[in-house]
């Protein structure tokens, strides 16, 4: 049997039911963090003092006045702003509030007595407890404010929240009526600087206008230099002249570039000239006539001569005016030529002339602009204290209003048994759930069937339920021998070669099921009428005897040391077809006794005398005999308990056994709970449910020791193919 190949990564995820495997294999632990969380917050949630709470909802507004502020047009926009109403959160939470707050309600001798303090505490030790109580929060999508209090007390939790909510309109009225007069102040003293620093530049102006003689009309209209509208149109002219010279020479260039033919049709179009129209609409009758009186008449005719002389005439006449024609553009080219050079040299002398003027006067222009900029910042000023003070005499609109006042509550709202109860719950549930996946990701033992194949590249032959006994006890009808028949059928189709009859079984580490396992195996060899010989090759912890009930006082090793024949050590079962060869008592001189010659020797003698020699052996991990038997013998079987060891240990098993040359058949999985994991029901649950409901009608009819099973091997053989 070839090892399955490692599946993708999209068929190694996990499927529904691997959660649910995990679930239902946690649920200890699931349950018992459910339980804990939802007691404890049971406990606490009964333990917790009641509380009220009372709510005064205030609507804030920015400082605005009733009618429209001077110099503007519109009324301004109370547009909702998130970031004001989030700022005045803050605001009705600071310490400028909430110390008037404890003041005028005398809140330091209320948490005193409530704290049992000795003597009166302070307001700043007052403040952080009347913080806690307060939830300050926005009515959806309004401006409108709500100040929430809880306290034990009802009626004091109204009485504060009433009071939060004056202290605060009180706060915001006396800041905005102080700043309105403040501003007006401090406008009012920089106009005055402002006057001074204008009369200044005026003086420094008037000195700089008549030391350089500048002609300026107003003192602050244009100096009288080159008239920018001179050169404006000098730079228009020079503008057209670019545009008249690029058509004409364009136009030149292109027309002295045709044929002659080509030249005559392209002319009239390009450069439209009367004369020459004229010229070509006679040149196209004569030829007209030429050519309808041609044949007629004959070439020597009087009126033929005449034509052809006239068509030589008016060809000659036609070159020559497109020559003119080519002529004039060429001219009108040139023309437009020195014009541009006149203009640009226009352009050129006229702002020479106004760039020297306006060096010479460049200090009074720089202090005219400077009396200009004064002149702007003191009317500037000027305008805003008389807006400020208007403003301030116009109506103030509300920016504060109490909606609804705080009443005390009816019931108390704190603790929130339901609430707390339902959160209880479900965070126990998530902390159950979480904290089981996460001890399951933890956990790198074995799990399931594609766990093993794709950690340890070998099929898996049998899967082994829990609490198995000794099938040669419990009979050939027992629902866990179907198990054991199934990893015979699959043993008997993996084995390579049909002559090998010699097989041990090993394990990682101690406690995997390999004893159980090899004497149930053999058992069930045996009772489908093979000659079995079971040999207990665990030396050092010998346990097949007790499950025979028999004396391991002499077996394998008196054997090997040629102490006793092998006749002599060798026991019958129960069963007539099961031969057993206990281990015997080891000297601690010949703890090497398996790696002799002797052993082998003796395997190839039982392999000759019985059908099938099974071998029992330590763990492989930590003894050298079971990688001696995996190097003797013809096969070998990795057995491993469910999640018992991390899946290294098996893995390393697996090459210990490769390394010494042995043949690995493939892997047992032991010790699997069917009824709590559903996973693997499908491999050996069915068969529970198969023969309790086939106990009463059929029996496994037996004879000279034989049990018929064809059923069980078919059975069997299907599970293995399917790996």
């Amino acid at each position: 049997m070839e090892a399955p190949k490692t599946p993708n990564t999209s068929e190694a995820k996990l499927h529904f039911l691997d959660y649910w495997r995990i679930i239902r294999i946690r649920k200890t632990v699931i349950l018992a963090v459910f339980l804990l969380v939802v007691l404890t917050t049971t406990a606490v949630t009964f333990i917790l003092p009641e509380s009220f709470s009372s709510t005064v909802r205030i609507e804030v507004n920015k400082d605005t006045t009733d009618i429209a502020p001077l110099l503007l047009g519109v009324p301004t926009q109370n547009t909702f702003d998130p970031y004001f109403i989030q700022t005045e959160f803050e605001k009705i939470k600071s310490k400028t509030v909430l110390y008037q707050v404890i003041t005028n309600l005398a809140l330091t001798n209320v948490f005193s007595k409530r704290l049992n303090t000795e003597g009166t505490l302070k307001a700043s030790e007052v403040y952080p407890f009347l913080l806690r109580q307060i939830d300050v929060r926005q009515s959806r999508n309004t401006s409108l404010i709500e100040i929430r209090v809880y306290d034990e007390d009802k009626l004091l939790a109204s009485t504060i929240a009433n009071e939060i909510a004056d202290v605060y309109r009180q706060t915001r009225e006396e800041r905005s009526g102080r700043a309105s007069s403040e501003s007006i102040k401090t406008l009012r003293t920089q106009l005055d600087l402002q006057k001074e620093a204008l009369m200044e530049a005026q003086k420094a102006m008037d000195e700089k206008r008549i030391k350089l003689g500048v002609a300026d009309i107003d003192a602050g209209g244009g100096l009288l230099t080159v008239e920018p509208e001179t050169v404006r149109m000098i730079e228009r002219d020079r503008i057209a002249a670019k545009s008249m010279f690029a058509q004409f020479d364009t136009l030149f260039k292109k027309l002295r570039a045709l044929p002659k033919q080509e030249l005559r049709r392209a002319t009239p179009t390009a450069s439209p000239d009367p004369q020459l129209s004229e010229l070509l609409s006679n040149l196209a009758k004569t030829e007209i006539e030429y050519a309808a009186v041609v044949n007629e008449l004959g070439p020597g005719h009087s009126r033929i001569v005449s034509l052809s002389t006239m068509m030589t005439n008016l060809n000659e006449q036609i070159d020559a005016r497109c020559e003119g024609v080519l002529k004039g553009l060429e001219t009108q080219a040139e023309v437009q030529a020195a014009r541009i050079a006149v203009l640009d040299q226009a352009e050129k002398d006229a702002r020479q002339k106004d760039a020297t003027q306006m060096e010479k006067y460049r200090p009074y222009f720089q202090a005219k602009r400077d009396v200009e900029t004064q002149q702007r910042i003191y009317e500037t000023i000027k305008l805003r204290i008389l807006q400020e003070t208007v403003d301030a005499a116009l109506p103030k609109k509300s920016i504060v209003q109490v909606i609804d006042r705080a009443e005390a509550g009816v019931r108390p709202v704190r603790p929130n048994i339901p609430l707390n109860i339902s959160l209880g719950v479900i965070v126990g549930l998530l902390m159950g759930f979480g904290l089981a996946f996460f001890i399951e990701y933890l956990d790198t033992s074995v799990k399931t069937i594609d766990d093993v194949e794709r950690a340890v590249q070998a099929p898996v032959l049998g899967v082994i339920p829990q609490n198995v006994g000794a099938l040669i006890e419990e009979g050939p009808e027992s629902p866990h021998a179907e198990a054991y028949r199934v990893l015979r059928t699959n043993i008997l189709f993996a084995r390579k070669d049909a002559n090998w009859n010699c097989l041990t079984v090993v394990s990682g580490g101690a406690g995997e099921g390999k004893s159980t396992t090899i004497f149930n195996l053999a058992t069930v060899f045996a009772q489908n009428g093979q000659r079995v010989l079971m040999v207990d090759s665990d030396l050092r912890r010998p346990s097949l005897h007790k499950l025979l009930n028999v004396t391991n006082s002499a077996g394998l090793t008196n054997f090997l040391l040629k102490q006793v024949g092998l006749e002599e050590v060798i026991q019958t079962t129960s069963l007539p077809t099961l031969h057993f060869l206990p281990s015997g008592k080891l000297p601690s001189s010949s703890l090497g006794v398996l790696n002799s010659p002797q052993m082998k020797e003796f395997i190839q003698a039982v392999k000759a005398r019985y059908d099938f020699v099974f071998f029992d052996s330590p763990p492989i991990m930590g003894v050298s005999d079971a990688s001696i038997l995996a190097s003797v013998v013809d096969m070998s079987l990795l057995v491993i308990q469910y999640r018992k060891y991390p899946q290294a240990m098996t893995i390393r098993a697996k090459q210990m056994v490769e390394k010494v040359g042995g043949n690995l058949l493939g892997v047992v999985l032991n010790n699997i709970n069917i009824s709590q994991d559903s996973y693997y029901y499908y491999y050996s649950g069915y068969y529970y449910d198969y023969y309790s409901k086939h106990d009463d009608s059929e029996s496994s009819p037996k004879k000279n020791g034989e049990a018929k099973t064809p059923a069980a091997d078919r059975g069997g053989l299907e599970i293995k193919q399917k790996y």
